[in-house]
C-alpha cells in the first residue's frame, strides 16, 4: 500500500465523484485522458474504473504521446490501457474528453487543449512541484471549468494526507490481512461525502474563509479537518469486516468513533454527552438574529446532527437568499418574518401577553406592538407563549441589552428574581464552571451564595457532582479585607442552609486547584484533598477577565455563556459567537427546558 499511488488514487477519485456530480455528469458515460503512464497514474485509472468508468473510455499517454495498441514499445502495465483510438498526441486525445488527469510533467496542458474539452471539463493537474498546468491559466481558459492541483495554495488541492494515516488506522484497528478494493472504495465514498456535509468553523478560521461550501472551488476536504479521521477511519473498519479480511470485530461503533477522536485530542466527553441528551428529545431554538451567517450554519448543523429544529427569526427573503449563497439546505429550518402582514394575528397576541407582564410600569398597548416588531422581543414571545422550547439571542456590545427583554418576559424560577452568568471551560483535566461572568457586578455575599446555588444545580443537571471553591486573593481569613470577608460570609450562609453542598473558601485560585496542597494546609476544608471544578467570583470583574483568559490563553474551549436562573431557557451570545459555540449552547438549552 503506496501513498504516492493508491493515497493519490484514493483522494483524487474523491474529488473526481464530486466534480462530475457538480458537473451533471455519470461516471459510466464520462471519457476521460491520463497524462503520465506511471506507477501513481495507473493506480488513480484502475480506482476511478472501480468506481465506473469504462476502460475503453480512457486514453492513457506517456512521454511519447497516446499508449495506443499500434507501439511496439509498449511494457506489460502500459499494454493494459493501449487504445485503438485514431489519437495520437496529448491534444488529440483531450477533443471532446470529459476528464483530465495529469501525473506527468510540468507544462504540458494548455489553454487551448482545455478549450477543446467537452463541457464542463474535470481538469486535475497534479504535477508536483508545478502542475501541467498553472492555476491562473486554467480558471481563465473557460468558465465552466472544474480544477485541481496538488498544490496547497489554490483550491481543490489533491492531498494525500487526507487519507493517510486514516486508511491505515481503519485497518489497524481491526487487523485487517490485506487493504483491498472495497476498502479503497470505502475511503473514497466517505471523503466524497464528508465535503458535503457543513464545514467546521475551525477549518474555515484556519484558512481565513468566512465560508467553504461543497462547489467548484471546494471538492474535498481540507487537511486540517478534525472530522476526517472519524469518517475515513471508520469506513475503511466498516468495510474491511463486511468484505471478510478482517480479524476483529467492532461492537460499538460509535464508541470507537469516540476513541479516534480521543486519540486526536478532539474526545471531549461532556459536550458529546449534552449534544446526545439533546438529540433524544430535540425542540425548537428560535434564533433571534436569523440573517447572521453563523446563525444560519449552526441551525443547518442542529438540524444535521439531530440536536434541534431551528427557528430563524428576520427578513424571510434575505435569509432564503443568504442560505442559497452559503449552499445550505433549509429542510428542517423554519424562518419566522415577525414583519410580514402574514404574522399580525401573532403579533397582536404577543404583544396583549406582553402588557399583561409590564401593566403598571410605563408600557402601553402601543408600546407592547412596537416592542414585538424587535426581533428579540418576539422571539423571546414565541417561547413565553409556548411557540418554542428555548431562545438564542444576540448582542453586540452589553450583555445587559439582551439580559433586559429576556427578564421582562421569560422571568426568573426563583422568589429573589436572582440569575447568573455561567462558562464552561474545557480543558484536558476536564470541566470547569466559573460564575458569574456576566450579570452581578458587586455581589454582596447573599448574591453570592444564591449564584453559587444556582450554579451548583446547572452543574448537577449535567450529571456532575460540583466541588466549589469560592475564590479570592486570600486563603481560610488570612485577609481582613472587605472582598475575603464577603466571600467567607457567603460560605458561612451556604455551610448552614446547604450542608449537604460541597463548597469551601474563601480561597485563591491556585489552592482550589491543588487539592494535596489545600489539604495540606487546610485539612478542615470541606473539598479534602479534591480538584475544585466550579468557582464562584467575588466580582464580575475577576470573573470576566479570568474566564477570556482562559480561552484566549489557557488553550480551554468555552461554551456559554450559560444564563441561570431563568423560568424557561433563554441565552445570549456575543455576535462574534461561532457556529459550534451556538451549536452548543442549543444543546444546553434543550436539555434544560
Amino acid at each position: 500500500m503506496h501513498d504516492d499511488q493508491h493515497g493519490t488514487a484514493i483522494i483524487s477519485s474523491a474529488a473526481l465523484l464530486n466534480a462530475l456530480e457538480i458537473a451533471g455528469k455519470r461516471i459510466e458515460e464520462v471519457k476521460v485522458v491520463v497524462n503520465g503512464a506511471g506507477a501513481s497514474a495507473i493506480a488513480c485509472t484502475k480506482l476511478y474504473m472501480q468506481l465506473g468508468v469504462r476502460r475503453e473510455h480512457v486514453t492513457m499517454c506517456d512521454s511519447k504521446g497516446v499508449i495506443h495498441a499500434s507501439r511496439a514499445d509498449l511494457n506489460a502495465s502500459k499494454r493494459e490501457f493501449a487504445t485503438t483510438r485514431d489519437a495520437r498526441t496529448l491534444a488529440e486525445a483531450l477533443v471532446g474528453a470529459d476528464v483530465f488527469l495529469g501525473l506527468s510533467t510540468a507544462n504540458v496542458l494548455t489553454p487551448e487543449m482545455i478549450r477543446t474539452m467537452a463541457d464542463a471539463p474535470v481538469v486535475f493537474a497534479l504535477a508536483n512541484p508545478n502542475p501541467e498546468i498553472a492555476y491562473e491559466p486554467a480558471i481563465a481558459s473557460r468558465p465552466d471549468i472544474i480544477f485541481a492541483t496538488g498544490r496547497s495554495d489554490y483550491p481543490n488541492q489533491v492531498n494525500n494526507v487526507l487519507g493517510f494515516p486514516y486508511i491505515f488506522r481503519g485497518a489497524l484497528d481491526v487487523r485487517a490481512t490485506c487493504i483491498n478494493e472495497e476498502m479503497k472504495v470505502a475511503a473514497v465514498r466517505a471523503l466524497a461525502a464528508l465535503a458535503k456535509e457543513p464545514v467546521p468553523d475551525t477549518v474555515m478560521a484556519a484558512y481565513n474563509k468566512e465560508k467553504i461550501v461543497f462547489g467548484t472551488d471546494y471538492l474535498i476536504p481540507k487537511p486540517v479537518d478534525p472530522r476526517l479521521i472519524t469518517a475515513v477511519a471508520v469506513a475503511v473498519a466498516r468495510a474491511a469486516i463486511k468484505s471478510g479480511v478482517a480479524r476483529q470485530e467492532i461492537a460499538d461503533w460509535d464508541a470507537y468513533a469516540y476513541n479516534l477522536e480521543a486519540r486526536m485530542g478532539l474526545n471531549n466527553s461532556l459536550i458529546r454527552q449534552i449534544r446526545d441528551r439533546a438529540k433524544k428529545s430535540p425542540g425548537r431554538v428560535v434564533f433571534s438574529a436569523g440573517e447572521n451567517a453563523r446563525v444560519l450554519q449552526a441551525a443547518r448543523d442542529l438540524v444535521y446532527l439531530g440536536i434541534a429544529r431551528p427557528v430563524l427569526v428576520g427578513d424571510a427573503a434575505n435569509i432564503a437568499r443568504l442560505m442559497r449563497e452559503n449552499h445550505l439546505d433549509e429542510q428542517g429550518i423554519t424562518i419566522v418574518d415577525p414583519w410580514d402582514d402574514r404574522e399580525s394575528l401573532r403579533r397582536e397576541r404577543y404583544a396583549h401577553l406582553f402588557l399583561e407582564k409590564m401593566q403598571r410600569k410605563g408600557v402601553t398597548l402601543g408600546d407592547a406592538y412596537e416592542k414585538m416588531k424587535l426581533r428579540e422581543y418576539f422571539a423571546l414571545m414565541m417561547v413565553e407563549s409556548g411557540d418554542a422550547d428555548a431562545c438564542i439571542l444576540h448582542y453586540a456590545n452589553s450583555y445587559q441589552e439582551a439580559l433586559r427583554p429576556t427578564l421582562q418576559i421569560i422571568g426568573t424560577n426563583n422568589r429573589e428574581g436572582h440569575v447568573a452568568g455561567m462558562y464552561i471551560m474545557l480543558n484536558k483535566k476536564g470541566p470547569m464552571f466559573f460564575a458569574d461572568v456576566l450579570v452581578n457586578a458587586q455581589p454582596t455575599a447573599e448574591t453570592l451564595a444564591r449564584t453559587t446555588l444556582l450554579v451548583a444545580d446547572a452543574v448537577r443537571q449535567l450529571n456532575i457532582e460540583p466541588r466549589i471553591a469560592m475564590l479570592s486573593f486570600s486563603n481560610f481569613g488570612e485577609a481582613e479585607e472587605e472582598s475575603p470577608r464577603k466571600v467567607a460570609r457567603a460560605v458561612e450562609i451556604l455551610h448552614e442552609e446547604h450542608p449537604e453542598l460541597r463548597v469551601d473558601g474563601e480561597m485563591q485560585a491556585s489552592i482550589a486547584l491543588d487539592g494535596k496542597q489545600r489539604f495540606s494546609k487546610y485539612p478542615f476544608n470541606k473539598l479534602g484533598d479534591e480538584r475544585a471544578n466550579t468557582f464562584i467570583f467575588p466580582c464580575l470583574n475577576s470573573g470576566d477577565i479570568l474566564s477570556k483568559f482562559a480561552r484566549e490563553l489557557g488553550g480551554a474551549e468555552s461554551v456559554g455563556p450559560v444564563l441561570l436562573g431563568l423560568s424557561k431557557p433563554a441565552h445570549a451570545m456575543p455576535e462574534e459567537a461561532s457556529a459550534r459555540d451556538l451549536v452548543n449552547i442549543a444543546a444546553i438549552a434543550i436539555i434544560n427546558r
